[in-house]
């Protein structure tokens, strides 16, 4: 697969691009209603197509886990440690420097969502590197790109 059409194509995102039908014509004098289910639009493509397969998902959520998970549960250890300080061992922290600190853990916890989303590979049959440096740099030019052509779009 090129650079170019890696950049461009999901590896499971559906080969067909999706067509705009036209404008639907109304007649007001007959107005014309499905009577059978051959009479009704289908979908341009299935739940199937369209869904991240199970692999990448669970990969999605190893992730997730590890890159949020940690800091959220230091951000929840610090403020039982310093509890247990100023209760057994009579050490008073700066209120502000446990509320930074706790801030600051948490902070990364919401970043480590996102992190372990764009750095798992996206490619079914590639797990991808430990830390997933090199796959978050590809994914998220992949939604740059994405941005871009939406804006273009809409302009």
């Amino acid at each position: 697969m090129s650079a170019e059409s890696d950049r461009n194509h999901l590896p499971f995102e559906p080969n067909k691009k999706r067509q705009k039908s036209p404008p639907a014509k109304t007649n007001p004098a007959a107005t014309k209603q499905p009577s059978t289910a051959k009479d009704r639009k289908q979908p341009p493509f299935t739940k199937e197509e369209m869904a991240v397969p199970q692999v990448v998902s669970q990969r999605m959520i190893r992730r997730v886990a590890g890159f949020s998970g940690i800091p959220t549960a230091l951000g929840i250890s610090t403020l039982v440690v310093s509890y247990l300080l100023l209760v057994y061992a009579k050490i008073k922290l700066p209120s502000m420097a446990v509320l930074l600190v706790n801030m600051g853990l948490f902070g990364l916890g919401v970043l480590g969502i996102t992190y372990g989303v764009l750095s798992s590979s996206w490619d079914e049959d590639r797990v991808g590197g430990w830390l997933g440096w090199k796959e978050f740099t590809t994914n998220w030019g992949r939604m740059v790109a994405v941005w871009r052509e939406s804006r273009q779009k809409n302009v």
